[in-house]
């Protein structure tokens, strides 16, 4: 396991990120698909959704199976968030011509937390590639933030660590 942050040294952020001090809520969830079905469940028992790939067969059109009510900002963040990742690094692995394991998966967890009389997210990243040699796993990882829309939008705003586990 390695575990690093998703800006490379040097990189300038828009604003100067607070760490939080005292944590009040984790959303965390656990994002597993294959070619034919996708799941992203939440921790809490109070998501469970099941969502087809943008493009995949012959619908556009995602769905939701099994949406148990109230679901928290957090988790519903982390939830798109980690399956917008997971399908950016399936076009990694495509760039750069790599099989991804059966066992691909991706955990995040956002936590909402409050500094003084502020409140902030922050993220963490586990990225599952069983069987892969750990090069090539950072690899997918790093250029799966590259591609991601999600990453992209947060990238400089929130405090965002990452742990590759092969």
């Amino acid at each position: 396991d390695v575990v690093s942050r998703v800006d490379p040294p040097g990189t300038k952020r828009n604003l100067p990120m607070s760490k939080i001090e005292k944590v009040l809520f984790t959303g965390k969830t656990h994002t597993a698909a294959s070619a034919r079905d996708g799941a992203a469940r939440g921790g809490h028992g109070r998501i469970d959704i099941k969502t087809s790939a943008s493009g995949s067969g012959t619908s556009q059109e995602q769905t939701f199976d099994a949406v148990l009510a109230h679901p928290t900002a957090e988790q519903l963040f982390a939830g798109a968030w980690s399956a917008c990742y997971h399908s950016a690094i399936g076009v990694a692995a495509q760039e750069k011509k790599l099989k991804l394991p059966d066992g691909l998966a991706v955990e995040i967890e956002i936590d909402l937390g409050q500094t003084g009389d502020a409140y902030f997210i922050e993220a963490r990243f586990n990225v599952i590639l069983p069987g892969m040699s750990q090069a090539d796993a950072e690899a997918l990882a790093h250029r799966g933030h590259e591609i991601c829309p999600y990453s992209k939008a947060t990238h400089g705003n929130i405090d965002v660590a990452v742990r590759v586990t092969v």
